[in-house]
């Protein structure tokens, strides 16, 4: 199986391919060195697979290798930062994690 990560930074969105195929996305906006994750979605088919949350953890990572600030607006985000506050939290600015219930 593979699986990979592409960003359309002209739609503002991530995409997760397994296999060549769609099979999660991540809705986002980036202005100023702050990426705003605002929407997730598991393709039809791949609900329940674990898509999702490797789509998540892997633009988590990209945000930190790229210097980015993170606000997850989008739910599915803000839990995968709450249940791994070790890898993820530090990566929301401090002033804004309650915003987020983090």
């Amino acid at each position: 199986m593979t699986v990979t990560l592409t960003d359309d930074t002209g739609a503002g969105r991530y995409e997760l391919r397994v296999d060549g195929a769609p099979a999660a996305i991540e809705e986002y906006t980036l202005e100023h060195g702050v990426i705003s994750f605002n929407h997730t979605e598991a393709l039809e088919g791949f609900g329940g697979t674990g898509s999702a949350r490797q789509l998540a953890e892997r633009i988590l990572d990209e945000a930190r290798t790229r210097g980015l600030q993170v606000l997850p607006v989008c739910p599915y985000i803000s839990s995968v930062i709450g249940k791994h506050p070790e890898t993820y939290l530090d990566l929301v600015p401090a002033d804004r994690r309650a915003e987020f219930g983090l």
